[in-house]
Order: structure tokens, then sequence, then C-alpha cells
């Protein structure tokens, strides 16, 4: 049982969770994963490790209420539990121990993104972060990644930062500056769109991806991808891969497998939470 010690709204759908996990806390390296399951007959859902404090034994899960059982992780208050969570698993990230280092973050990606911001920081590299949501209450962990370096904050609708796609403000900072790798978390169109913008310019470019993952070990198969014409596991051959060799479009149609099934279920919530105000 995992003890959730904070509860902090970062968006109008993300919620951060600190949770106990001592071991874990110790291990963890930037771009490793933890699934957990909040209780008996409840899905598998795999998270990144957003961050850790190894004085408490914490680690920090960033969670978007996307679904019935994201909306069950994110009502959970402190003192309540998470029944089971395994990990660190998947590859660490890997890190440029010189040089510049372009972070791009969108939406929850962002959370993803931090992590990685940190261990290049700890190696002395330069760190420029762009950051990006629909809005400014959209906007989530920029105080953090201003403690680590520059950060560039783009916003759909102009209300905050720069009005934009973080493909804009990439697109800029990389004619203006020598960046030697990008590094980029968010929807599966922009990370597309990243690696579309850097190959040209021969950039290196990873990117995290996020396809269905059942067990996290490599057995089910079920987060299979194709990198360079061959197919790998995110679970345990990722979850970052060069970006200019990835498969979008099998992604994207992967990903997009059980989406009927998938709102069926929310429906059917809903209803339920209905029911059950109405009492």
């Amino acid at each position: 049982m995992h003890k959730i010690l904070r509860q902090t709204q970062l968006s109008p759908n993300v919620i951060r969770l600190d949770v106990e996990a001592s071991r874990i806390a110790r291990t963890r390296q930037p771009g490793q994963f933890v699934i957990v399951r909040k209780g008996e007959g409840s899905e598998r859902i795999p998270l990144t490790i957003a961050d850790a404090r190894t004085d408490e034994g914490s680690i920090s899960l960033v969670i978007q209420a996307a679904g019935k059982s994201t909306r069950e992780l994110v009502a959970l208050q402190p003192g309540q539990f998470i029944q089971d969570m395994v990990g660190p698993l998947g590859r660490a990230t890997e890190l440029i121990a010189q040089g510049c280092a372009l972070c791009v973050g969108g939406g929850v990606g962002t959370a993803v993104v931090y992590p990685i911001a940190q261990g290049l920081h700890r190696n002395g590299v330069q760190v420029i972060s762009v950051i990006g949501g629909r809005s400014k209450p959209w906007v989530i962990f920029e105080p953090e990644l201003r403690r680590l370096g520059e950060v560039v904050v783009c916003t759909d609708d102009g209300s905050y930062g720069r009005h934009g796609f973080v493909t804009d403000a990439v697109k800029d900072l990389l004619s203006q500056r020598k960046i030697d790798v990008v590094y980029v978390v968010g929807p599966v169109p922009m990370m597309r769109a990243m690696a579309e913008l850097t190959r040209p310019l021969k950039v290196h470019t990873i990117v995290s991806l996020n396809p269905i993952m059942v067990d996290g070990t490599g057995m089910c198969g079920g987060c299979r991808v194709s990198v360079g014409n061959e197919t790998k596991f995110a679970c345990v051959d990722g979850p970052e891969f060069d970006g200019h060799l990835v498969d979008f479009d099998l992604l994207s149609d992967r990903l997009s497998t059980y989406r009927q099934i998938e709102q069926q279920v929310n429906a059917r919530h809903e209803e339920a939470c209905k029911i059950g105000l109405n009492r």
C-alpha cells in the first residue's frame, strides 16, 4: 500500500500526487515510470515519475483525468492509499553531458520533461525549456523549470506567454541557437511535428511514446511500436526513442484502438456519478 501524502491541482484536469514509495524514490532515473493499480480489479496505469524526494521516501505522479480510472486516481486524498505500484520501469533517458539541450513539453507532457531537465542541469548542460498549454491555467511546471534555465511559455489562445504552438517557438530557437539535442514529450501530433522540424536540421530528437501498456515487462506486447522499421516495446526498450525513426502513423492507429470502448466506459461512469449525486 502506498500512502498519498499530498494532492495538488496543477491545471483544470491535471493533479499531482505525492506518494510514499521509498525504494522507487532511491533508484528512479529521468525518463522512468511506474505502473499503478488503485485497488483490486482496477486498471493498471503507467505514469512517469515526475519527481522524487529521498528524504521522505516519496515520488510525484502527475495524472491527467481523462477516463474512469484516472478520475478515480485523482480523487484520492492525503491519507488514502494506492494499493499496487511497480517500478521504476523503462530505460532511463540518455542525457548529454555537455552543450545545450532543448526540452519541449506540451500539456501534461511538461511533467515528463521536468525530470529530464533536472538530470541535464545536474550534468552541467545548458537547459532551455519550451512549454505549452491551451491557455494559462493549463501551463504546468513553469516555476520548477525556471530554476533550471531559460523557459519559453506558449499558449494556443495567447492568454499567457507567446501566442501559438511550441513548434513555432522551437523553430525560432533553432535558427538562433546551437542546440545539441531536443527532448520532446506531448501529444503525438506535436511530437511528430517536432521531429519533422528538426529532421532537415539534423538535430538529434528524442521523443517519449505513450502506447497502450499493460504489464510493463515486455510480455504482453501491447506497447509495441515501430522504430527504424523494427518492432520495439515501449515498456522495456523505451519509452524514449529517436523521433526521426518513429512510425507515428502506426502509433496513432494503435492509440485509437480502444477509443470507442473508452468513450462507452466514460459515459457509464458519468451516468453512475449523476445517479449517486441525485440520491
